[in-house]
């Protein structure tokens, strides 16, 4: 396939973005609130053992990400894991893939919806996440390279604000580095929890496999695009843990309400406070936007199959997009953000989101050396620390999540009974 764009046949997707796009799609997604709200929970968990978490969830994450890159490549397609786990481990594994992903997600979308509400207007929080959520609903609906080219302006904001927390606390006159130092308190439980609640933050990588069937060239996009993507947020995500440990130490970050906020004013520079609050918001947009993409992308694929309703299946024959599945997913989520809270969902998506992961590794693992296999070792590595930190998690977030995956694996299995009378 050429680097030129092509024409989308009916009911096919147009194939716009190339490696940046996709690079910066995958960044809008990563690095969002979760760099402002993960950090705090995760003290809270591990204590000084934040950034051991923190190294565990890059490894996750890296394998994850090259055998998510392996696959893509094999399968570009949208649906991502769902189509991966369809076609490598049979119909069933596909489809808990896709349920968990979209549930789980779906819940992630709500999450940086209120996040959005929470730092642009506290006092009416939900009514703000409902407008956040119907705003870039009718983003995506117009296409998908308009909602690449504002999670590009997205991104160049979040990380210039993220740049000045960083400068702010690492020159700041209370920067004690011996605060980085990993401490009796760091239990191999708790740096296992708090890697499981950081890697909520970095899951953004599968919004460019999910977007398969729009990228240029996808077998050579994709494998460079992921590990590009997660690349930049490891290095961004640990220079911002080292700067706010540096300055707050595990203690007073695992009681932050808003530690970025936290950490410049302790650092001496209050007058970064207001620009960290609006970089949060900014950061929440880029989250959500890229989300509701990721999620109608698999519904799209799931409703192909009939795993879902089919008229979701439909494209819009002027903007090439799902958007019948986009409005469903927008409305859902914005009924969640209108009644929902930000602290129940994050955990209850990280299980959702390792659970998909799972199955991806898994996926990785039957590929042939001539489809790309990744080193042995990746899927084995990914597929035990993606169930490792699921069931590491709060116990709430375990039960909540395996009894939505129970759901589902009933649902499917009444459908397939049904489909044999």
């Amino acid at each position: 396939m050429s680097g030129a764009r092509t024409v989308a046949g009916p009911g096919e997707l147009r194939r716009h973005l190339g490696v940046f796009d996709a690079v910066v799609i995958g960044l809008g997604s990563m690095i969002g609130a979760g760099v402002f709200a993960a950090l705090a929970p995760a003290a809270a968990a591990a204590g000084s053992g934040l950034l051991i978490g923190l190294a565990v969830a890059g490894v996750v994450a890296y394998c994850n990400a090259t055998s998510s890159a392996r696959l893509a490549a094999r399968y570009p397609q949208s649906g991502g894991t769902y189509v991966y786990g369809r076609e490598r481990l049979g119909a069933f594994w596909g489809y808990l893939a896709g349920w968990a992903f979209v549930v789980g997600k779906t819940a992630s979308c709500a999450a940086m919806a209120l996040t959005v509400g929470s730092y642009v207007w506290p006092g009416q929080a939900h009514a703000v996440a409902v407008a956040a959520v119907v705003a870039l609903t009718a983003v995506n609906y117009v296409g998908v390279q308009k909602a690449a080219r504002l999670t590009r302006a997205i991104v160049a904001v979040v990380l210039a604000v993220l740049a000045a927390v960083v400068t702010a606390c690492l020159t700041g006159g209370d920067v004690d580095t011996g605060r980085w130092a990993v401490g009796a308190d760091a239990g191999l439980h708790g740096v296992l929890q708090a890697a499981g609640l950081l890697f909520f933050a970095f899951a953004g990588y599968a919004r460019i496999a999910t977007l398969g069937e729009e990228v240029r060239d996808p077998r050579r996009t994709i494998p460079r695009a992921i590990p590009l993507a997660l690349g930049i947020t490891l290095v961004v995500y640990a220079a911002v843990a080292l700067a706010v440990l540096a300055v707050l130490g595990p203690d007073r970050l695992a009681h932050a309400g808003a530690p970025l906020a936290d950490a410049v004013r302790a650092a001496g520079a209050p007058g970064l406070v207001a620009v960290v609050r609006a970089g949060a918001a900014v950061a929440a947009l880029g989250s959500l936007l890229a989300l509701i993409l990721g999620v109608s992308r698999t519904t799209l694929a799931m409703a192909r199959d009939h795993h879902l309703p089919h008229p979701l299946a439909a494209v819009h024959p002027r903007f090439g997009v799902p958007h019948r599945a986009e409005l469903a997913v927008g409305t859902v989520v914005a009924v969640i953000a209108a009644v929902g809270d930000v602290r129940g969902a994050i955990g209850f998506s990280s299980f959702g989101v390792l659970a998909y992961y799972a199955v991806a590794n898994a996926s990785a693992w039957t590929l042939t050396p001539a489809e790309g296999r990744p080193l042995r070792l990746v899927p084995i590595v990914g597929t035990a620390g993606c169930l490792l930190l699921a069931f590491a998690l709060p116990a709430s977030a375990v039960l909540s999540g395996a009894a939505v995956l129970a759901l589902g694996a009933a649902a499917y299995g009444l459908r397939r009974a049904t489909a044999r009378r």
